[in-house]
């Protein structure tokens, strides 16, 4: 079972089908989606799609988390993903995905904070990545607000990335342990 979290602003936790409709919803927003390689304008295989990817059982600490209000925890915000790169690995791979209406608001920089810290000290990774479409500026600066370090341009489903990782040493270095 993944952990849940709280902060001042979000309540973070497990994904699960009664988020479903919510996920959809956010994903048939072609804003949302513009990014990301997927089955979106496939109906049916974009509900497989969801449906395997929230009942999965990706792995000890991994998986898809959810955001919501802390004030209002029935507003749906996103979701925070630590898997296994392309679902099946090795790379371990974050990323986030927000309603528009929750854009530039720094909920994915603070969601995607407390997942990366349960990859290092909880989890025991030692690396994650993040593959980002390089027109996705704002992406892109959630990952240097994390702390993870560009690498150089890649390719993700045949489709250009600009590529970002973090090791475990990286992690330790910036955020030691408290006492």
């Amino acid at each position: 079972m993944l952990p849940s979290f709280e902060t001042d602003r979000l309540l973070v936790r497990p994904c699960s089908m009664a988020d479903f409709a919510a996920c959809l919803a956010m994903d048939r927003d072609p804003e949302v989606t513009k990014h990301v390689v997927g089955p979106w304008h496939d109906p049916e295989r974009h509900e497989r799609f969801l449906r395997e990817r929230i009942q999965k059982p990706f792995g000890s600490g991994l998986g898809y988390w959810s955001l919501f209000a802390r004030p209002q925890p029935e507003q749906f915000l996103g979701w925070v993903l630590l898997i296994p790169y392309d679902g099946v690995g090795p790379d371990i791979e974050i990323g986030w995905r927000l309603n528009r209406s929750a854009w530039g608001k720094g909920y994915a920089t603070e969601a995607a904070r407390l997942i990366v810290e349960h990859a290092f000290r909880t989890v025991g990774l030692g690396r994650i990545a993040a593959d980002i479409d390089p027109a996705n500026s704002a992406s892109m600066r959630v990952s240097e607000k994390l702390g993870l370090a560009f690498i150089g341009d890649g390719e993700h489903d045949g489709m250009p990335c600009k590529c970002y990782v973090m090791t475990r040493e990286d992690f330790f270095a910036a955020n030691p342990r408290k006492p």
